[in-house]
């Protein structure tokens, strides 16, 4: 039940809805900055090699143009300051096709790209890296993640009355979102302000900072508000920076926008991968080995290895279990965070595995899963500071109709369609990060009214809402008497949007701040209150005409004791044309146990977001590479293939009630990543149940099925 008069746990509309919908938000390239040039980037077309020269004079002359950069004429740069991917125009050697050579700034956007048109550069090729089907079996041991053993898997195998070992492969998939990365630069003397869409506001300061041998404080980052980011737009990349230089050159501001095509090599992706999964069981269905072996690529000269390996470390009750990771550095750019990193990948693998085995068993697959389902953190012996997976899996069959699902393959028929079901479960881990947050009072006559003030981020998930909610609760006020200000690294300093973690270390700080302004008011006043009193009553009986607190919140020390995740079960429907190949998703249903549930409405977007992603990893989604020169052919969404709504069935998402405060003080887990995770295997498993053929590497296009 919910508490009483409680704004928290309550389905409240986004406060900042109305902006969106009129146009009023200032996104990255919103903001109303005078006297803005306009910056274009042109990149290589080569994938590895070196610039033996690059001819400007045409660009130079060109109408409006105001300054050309390359190499050549670039400051210098500190290419270790923290940006993501290199391509900062220091150096003339090509590591990727698509890489940043140069930028035009000129006066209008399409004097800018003209320009950058009649550039013209002479390589010095150098064989290119590009193929991973043909690179894969060169793969080495990465830096990191380093290899987990517990037990000895293979020896267990080698005993098993039952074991499967399969290899399950993932594309590379772009993050694609609505609002491409884009910068307004702005110089006043030594001091910049980067208008950008930022995940991390304090982060990307930091970076901006270091990368133009600054002082942190001689930078400013404004995000009031993202366009979508996941992961994209968490570690910056080289164009923040580049549109810094630009404005310098120029002595004015400047406006430097990816162009949906230069996306694919510009910030980062989610890197292909192979996973040979191997599993071994009891004839009763108790696992007593698991082997997840991963070998992807990264970038010629830095390493990213995306974990796929994550839940096969703690899903399932497992003795003898191996993780490792193989990497081949390849002329592609950096790999980075995408939706659900590691783990909604890695998920497909583990969940299509544990399905073809419940298959083999002769199973239920729910039952397969409940049987192993561990009382601790399989990985470190750490007790969870809680886990709802059965509770999941039970409600959401009932909810979902499981009891229907027929358990040999090609046994539901409607028409010209085949009918499957298929399940599978996910898991992301929960943390609070530090955060600092400054409440504001002030009071004319007897209007209070607060203002909430955090360098936190919104990706278009409910930041300020939640927030307004939980000052609201503490404060004893109207949401309508709560402004939150966010996005700005002038104000006190705060986690980031990533990994799950923005809800619950914004939404414990501004708790935290709400409360000691509320202690300090009371212990002000003097007085003993049978009822507590609102930050109102407090402000008007002491009158008081201004007051703040600030707090700097971190995670409670003995969170280190506990393994905190947030779990789920997702349950898919598909519909298989016998003619075409073709698979709709009809039903999908996600389960999902994540602590305290701060607005159900937008958790329940966030959810179904995740989900439809998840659909369109399973189904259509894939970053297809020319193996000749390494460059992405699907450069846009007419040929990178997303779900659209006519793509969708119907979507339902349930939350488990959990009290979880072993976690952190609120309860608060995170749900933005692990909507994702699980979804791509419960589609692959329905697919299976309907038509009775295991698809093994994604997307799963009607080629594959026919």
């Amino acid at each position: 039940m919910q508490e009483k008069n409680k704004l928290t746990g309550t389905p409240v509309s986004r406060i900042d809805g109305i902006l969106k919908v009129t146009g009023k938000a200032d996104y990255s390239t919103d903001h109303p900055v005078k006297n803005v040039a306009y910056a274009v980037l042109f990149k290589s077309t080569i994938a590895a090699g070196t610039i033996v020269d690059i001819d400007t004079s045409s660009a130079e002359k060109s109408p409006g143009v105001l300054a050309v950069i390359t190499h050549k004429n670039a400051p210098k740069l500190n290419v270790k300051g923290g940006l993501r991917g290199g391509a900062l125009l220091q150096s003339p050697v090509i590591e990727f096709h698509g890489q940043h050579i140069g930028l035009v700034v000129a006066e209008t956007f399409e004097q800018a790209r003209y320009a950058s048109r009649l550039i013209r550069v002479d390589y010095e090729k150098a064989a290119a890296k590009v193929d991973f089907s043909k690179l894969a079996n060169q793969a080495v041991p990465p830096k990191d993640p380093a290899e987990e053993k517990r037990g000895d898997a293979k020896a267990a195998m080698s005993t098993a009355a039952y074991t499967i070992e399969e290899v399950y492969a993932t594309p590379i998939e772009h993050h694609h979102p609505l609002e491409p990365h884009a910068t307004i630069a702005e110089w006043n003397g030594d001091h910049v302000t980067l208008y950008n869409s930022s995940q991390i506001v304090n982060g990307a300061q930091n970076a901006a900072a270091a990368t133009l041998n600054l002082k942190p404080e001689n930078v400013r980052i404004v995000s009031p508000y993202i366009g979508g980011g996941f992961g994209s737009k968490g570690g910056q990349w080289a164009n923040l920076v580049l549109a810094a230089v630009a404005a310098k050159a120029v002595n004015r501001p400047v406006k430097l926008a990816l162009a949906r095509q230069q996306m694919v090599n510009s910030v980062g992706l989610r890197q292909r991968n192979y996973q040979k999964v191997s599993l071994a069981a009891t004839k009763d269905g108790k696992l007593i080995a698991l082997a997840h072996e991963i070998t992807t690529h990264c970038a010629i000269q830095t390493e990213f290895v995306e974990p796929c390996g994550d839940c096969s470390k703690i899903m399932y009750d497992v003795p003898n279990a191996l993780i490792s990771y193989r990497v081949v550095p390849m002329h592609m750019i950096l790999p980075t965070y995408t939706r659900g990193p590691g783990k909604s990948t890695g998920s497909f693998a583990l969940e299509s595995a544990m399905d073809e085995l419940a298959y083999k068993l002769k199973m239920d697959p729910i039952e397969f899963r409940i049987k192993n389902e561990p009382t601790r953190d399989p990985s470190n012996g750490k007790p969870w500071s809680s886990r709802k997976t059965v509770q999941c899996l039970q409600e959401g069959a009932q909810a979902f109709g499981w009891e229907k699902r027929k358990p040999e393959p090609r046994q539901n028929q409607q028409g010209n369609y085949l009918i499957g079901y298929g399940v599978a479960c996910g898991t992301y881990p929960a943390h609070q990060r530090p955060s600092s947050a400054l409440v504001k009072l002030k009071r004319e006559g007897s209007d209070v009214r607060a203002t909430i003030e955090l360098a936190a981020a919104d990706l278009g998930t409910g930041t300020y809402t939640i927030l307004a909610q939980t000052a609201a609760d503490v404060l004893g006020m109207p949401l309508s008497k709560i402004t939150v200000t966010i996005g700005d690294s002038n104000l006190p300093p705060a986690a980031g949007a990533v990994g799950s973690v923005g809800a619950t270390s914004y939404a414990n700080s501004v708790n935290d701040a709400c409360q000691k302004l509320m202690d300090e008011l009371v212990a002000k006043s003097g007085k003993q209150y049978f009822v507590r009193p609102s930050a109102t009553q407090l402000m008007i009986s002491e009158n008081i005409s201004a007051y703040q607190a600030r707090v700097d919140s971190k995670a409670l020390e003995s969170a280190e004791a506990y393994s905190s995740h947030s779990f789920n079960a997702n349950f898919a429907e598909v519909r298989v044309n016998m003619s075409t190949g073709m698979v709709r998703v009809s039903r999908f249903l996600a389960v999902t146990g994540a602590g305290k549930i701060l607005n159900p409405k937008t958790a329940r977007s966030q959810i179904i977001g995740g989900n439809v992603w998840g659909i369109g990893m399973a189904l259509t989604e894939e970053s297809v590479v020319d193996p000749r020169w390494g460059n992405f052919v699907t450069r846009s969404f007419a040929d990178y293939h997303i779900p659209s709504n006519l793509d969708i069935g119907s979507m339902e998402a349930i939350f488990i009630r959990e009290e979880d405060t072993l976690a952190n003080k609120l309860g608060v887990k995170g749900i933005g990543e692990v909507g994702i995770v699980g979804v791509a295997a419960a589609v692959a498993n329905a697919v299976f149940n309907a038509t009775g053929k295991r698809v093994r590497e994604l997307p799963i296009t009607p080629d594959k099925l026919l």
